[in-house]
């Protein structure tokens, strides 16, 4: 483990002190286990933590495709539509209901898109957003 000294803001302080009061604790360890859970990432469902985990394996043509894949259009502009329609409040329920599917299936894909560039990244490519639009 590393060691870094940071400034804090006085009120951050005495909110962290309160709580090391409070519950028996050192400071820096009341300190150390906030950053902890500020900077955690949400633990992922099995199959798709297995599904990250297999994108290591792939080639690196594999992965630019994964990087710079889309949602379909027409699942794009459904979304829009159905977001619209929530928004004034005339959504039916089933629309509501294929809208959180279709967030999950669009975050799904984000999370997908971001491993296969970072691990592109690793393996010594300069990834930006331009490369990270469709070809063609």
């Amino acid at each position: 483990m590393g060691y870094l000294t940071l400034e804090i803001p006085r009120e951050v302080e005495e909110s962290a002190r309160q709580i090391a009061k409070a519950t028996a604790s050192p400071l820096e360890s009341v300190l150390l286990e906030r950053l902890k859970a500020a900077f955690a990432l949400p633990l992922l469902p099995p199959d798709e933590e297995a599904e990250l985990a297999a994108l290591a394996h792939l080639s690196d043509d594999a992965l630019w495709t994964i990087a710079r894949e889309q949602l379909p259009e027409v699942l794009v502009k459904t979304m829009e539509a159905v977001m619209e329609k929530m928004f004034r409040g005339v959504a039916s329920a089933e629309e509501v209901h294929q809208q959180s599917e279709h967030v999950e299936r669009a975050e799904r894909l984000m999370v997908r898109k971001s491993e296969a560039a970072a691990i592109l990244t690793r393996r010594g490519y300069q990834v930006t957003p331009q490369d990270l639009k469709p070809l063609g």
